[in-house]
């Protein structure tokens, strides 16, 4: 019963992620059409690749327990969704884990892969929406500054009221035990609370800021090889429409 809990939580948030990525990318995304098909879902999937190899490079952190690793599978993940819009995001994300699972599987009884999903949404769709909304650098920044703080509100908030206990109850391990872990890295950890202001709190922030950097440096010689072709599918695709 608390695995079919599990599953349903995890297929509503999903259509809630991907129906708020839809809304948004309806209303912001202009030049969406402008991409066939078969383009959006080739680099969507080209993304999410990277992204799920990266996902399998962990760093693990000196001020959290050992199930809280850090990765950067965001970053491709991030320059997709500024490419293509919020559902494309939505799409690699959910690409991205299961790449992760079929290379490795799971050590977190799928709760800490379900939490890197939806975790990783709160960061790039509020930087996608933001950036869309007026596409520029400077947008582009305050969207992965927004993402950061979203991501570090939301996750932390997360963490505490449904995946820590739901991963106590479905790997099996009582709480106590892991608020302990985290006692054995702070002695100021001593309750869920603590441990999600002094782990889950700087995992965030520390993850938001290291992938906007990169992000920020790397997009901008990116984007011209990704939008080499753009204007020359706009004229065909017009062609067509007036043919």
């Amino acid at each position: 019963m608390e695995n079919l809990k599990f599953i349903l939580v995890c297929l509503a948030i999903f259509a809630g992620l991907l129906l708020v990525a839809i809304a948004f990318e309806r209303m912001l995304v202009k030049d969406r059409k402008a991409f066939s098909d078969t383009h959006y879902i080739a680099y969507t999937a080209i993304f999410a690749c990277m992204a799920g190899v990266l996902m399998l490079v962990e760093i693990p952190l000196f001020f959290a327990p050992g199930f809280y690793k850090m990765d950067l599978s965001e970053l491709p993940i991030l320059i997709c969704t500024f490419y293509l819009g919020p559902v494309a995001g939505v799409a690699a994300e959910l690409i991205k884990v299961c790449i992760k699972l079929l290379l490795k599987g799971t050590s977190t009884a799928f709760v800490g892969d379900f939490a890197n999903f939806a975790v990783g949404c709160s960061f790039v769709l509020p930087a996608s929406v933001v950036y869309h909304a007026k596409p520029s650098r400077a947008s582009a920044l305050t969207g992965m500054i927004v993402g950061t703080l979203v991501m570090t509100v939301f996750g932390s908030a997360f963490n505490a009221v449904y995946l820590l206990p739901k991963f106590a109850v479905l790997f099996g391990m009582p709480m106590e035990v892991i608020v302990g872990m985290g006692t054995k890295v702070n002695p100021a950890i001593h309750s869920v609370s603590t441990l999600v202001l002094f782990a889950v709190v700087p995992f965030n922030l520390l993850k938001g800021i290291v992938v906007s950097l990169l992000t920020f440096l790397l997009y901008k010689r990116i984007s011209p090889i990704l939008h080499k072709g753009d204007e020359r599918r706009r004229r065909k695709r017009a062609d067509r429409a007036a043919a």
